[in-house]
């Protein structure tokens, strides 16, 4: 068993983290990940009513004893969010774990550190991190240029960037992007990081409820299979490369072009029914991550974070253990996690 400052501060059984995730962050997904003794995060803004919400969190806790969060992303919008609402319900359901994400959580951490609430913001560059460090954040959530969704407009890698965070904060870190294995969990923790946070993986599971041909795409699509979109209007996103990607980074090939140009092709709607609901990959855009390429089966929850750990273990003590003793040096090649 891997004991960090992550698995002490929030009595978890191993160093990983699920992410929110829009259109999967749902209750059944965060219990089974939860029971596989990793952390997992219910999505607020998927539910439209704080109510909604606070039936969410039962749901959850009906499925589960052990610990697991809520995500509040913090992204503006045409039509107004209720994160006042969404705060208020995290506290009075006795929630004490939250991920934040997107605009700076300073307004939410006055209630959130009354109610004994434990924050994990989610940046993309060390600056950033050392920012809401300071603001008071509890836990930071570093996400490289690997990572599935928003992975910002610096374009560092995280064998660079988790380090350099880890040098620049006091708090524990989570290594999010291209984390998908027991092989990534311990560079990770060899970079510093107090965890890892998988979110692609946990989508290739099978209590995941998006449709089985995502699941499916993930484990057929390469690492070479991801574009980013939207990076001519300073919104980059890594998502699937299909038909509708691709129209979408020709129309962004003319820089004058606006969001108007794109709307219609890129609304969250569209690809949420299209591709996560009735399985179709070029209905829409949908987000996904390199680590893609390292995924090649569809396990339950438990089998894969037992998978990670075990292959995690295995290199720690029969190759990185070996070395460090003097013995004989041990293969390159690590088996994959078998999953």
């Amino acid at each position: 068993m891997l004991k960090t400052r992550l698995t002490e501060m929030f009595g978890v059984e191993t160093p990983i983290v699920m992410g929110g995730m829009t259109g999967v962050g749902y209750g059944e997904l965060v219990a089974a990940v939860a029971n596989a003794g990793a952390l997992g995060f219910i999505v607020a803004h998927m539910f439209p009513s704080a109510d909604e919400l606070k039936a969410e969190i039962e749901k959850t806790r009906k499925l589960t004893d052990k610990p697991f969060g809520v995500n509040l992303t913090l992204l503006p919008s045409l039509n107004p969010i209720p994160y006042d609402d969404y705060r208020r319900a995290i506290i009075e359901s006795g929630i004490k774990i939250v991920e934040t994400a997107g605009r700076s959580p300073i307004e939410h951490l006055p209630d959130f550190k009354a109610a004994g609430v434990k924050v994990i913001h989610k940046c993309t560059s060390a600056r950033h991190a050392v920012t809401a460090a300071r603001l008071g954040v509890d836990v930071i959530s570093i996400d490289g240029f690997e990572c599935a969704g928003h992975p910002g407009e610096d374009d560092v890698g995280l064998v660079v960037l988790l380090p350099s965070t880890v040098d620049q904060v006091d708090i524990p870190v989570i290594a999010s992007g291209g984390m998908a294995d027991g092989r990534s969990l311990v560079a990770a923790l060899a970079l510093g990081a107090d965890g890892v946070n998988m979110g692609t993986r946990f989508m290739a599971t099978r209590e995941c409820k998006i449709h089985d041909n995502v699941k499916q795409g993930i484990v057929d699509n390469t690492e070479r299979d991801t574009l980013l979109i939207n990076r001519t209007l300073r919104n980059t996103s890594r998502v699937a490369r299909n038909a509708i990607s691709e129209e979408v980074l020709r129309i962004q090939q003319d820089t004058t072009k606006t969001i108007d140009d794109v709307k219609e092709l890129v609304a969250g709607v569209r690809g949420r029914t299209n591709v996560m609901k009735q399985g179709d990959l070029d209905g829409g855009i949908w987000t996904v991550g390199q680590s893609q390429g390292l995924i090649h089966s569809i396990p339950t929850c438990a089998e894969m974070v037992a998978s990670v750990m075990k292959q995690a273990d295995d290199i720690i003590r029969n190759r990185i253990d070996r070395m460090a003793a003097g013995g004989q040096a041990a293969s390159a090649r690590v088996p994959p996690a078998a999953e």
